[in-house]
């Protein structure tokens, strides 16, 4: 079960060859006073892989007829993911508007900046997690181009106001460490999740099964 409305990560999901079925966790994606960015980043990924566990137990599965169809969901492990970007010790999330993506670029721009990805694996044996950590340098960035990728939509519902695998690839001057980690689910550091939990990696995935309709 991935507990993400993501459609990217539901695609990267299935290019390590597992089928699955998306349930968005609801939960609001804040940081808390007390905790570090890496703490943070690490919180939400596992609030969401509980959120979407719990509720599965409890059988609130909308569209789920009840009975041997909700308890088989209910023992499925569920994949919970988040991801920041990270420039001058600040987290930078999804923006709330225009004039945040457009700080939020001008900020990244002509210099090098962190992107966090954590994922958590919930099973009936527990919870455990991984955390990724990638470098981006962007080119220097004209306030017009920026302003005209605003306009394209795609920065909306990205952490930092841009996609790598997207029209944002071309701000990207160079890339350390990992790329579908950047786009939002580290596949390395997922697969060893998966692996160690005994969920079968490169089967024959013909697309999710949505076990709830994806927002953003």
């Amino acid at each position: 079960m991935l507990a993400s409305a993501s459609p990217r990560r539901s695609v990267l999901l299935a290019q390590l060859g597992v089928a699955h079925r998306v349930w968005p966790a609801q939960l609001e994606e804040v940081r808390l006073a007390s905790e570090t960015i890496e703490q943070c980043v690490l919180r939400l990924a596992r609030s969401k892989a509980f959120a979407v566990g719990d509720a599965l137990r409890a059988g609130a599965a909308d569209g789920v007829d009840p009975g041997a169809e909700a308890s088989r969901l209910a023992g499925l492990p569920v994949l919970g993911a988040d991801t920041v970007v990270v420039a001058d010790a600040r987290m930078l999330g999804k923006p709330r508007d225009r004039d945040e993506a457009l700080a939020m670029l001008a900020l990244l721009s002509g210099r090098e900046h962190e992107v966090l990805s954590a994922v958590a694996l919930q099973t009936a044996a527990g919870c455990a997690q991984r955390l990724s950590r990638s470098t981006v340098r962007f080119r220097p960035l004209e306030r017009a181009e920026c302003e005209a990728y605003w306009d394209s939509g795609e920065p909306a519902d990205k952490a930092g106001a841009y996609a790598v695998q997207g029209l944002g690839a071309i701000f990207v001057e160079s890339l350390h460490g990992s790329y579908s980690g950047v786009m939002g689910l580290p596949l390395f550091e997922t697969a060893a999740l998966l692996s160690a939990a005994g969920v079968p990696l490169l089967g024959p995935v013909s697309g999710e099964v949505p076990a709830r309709a994806a927002g953003r």
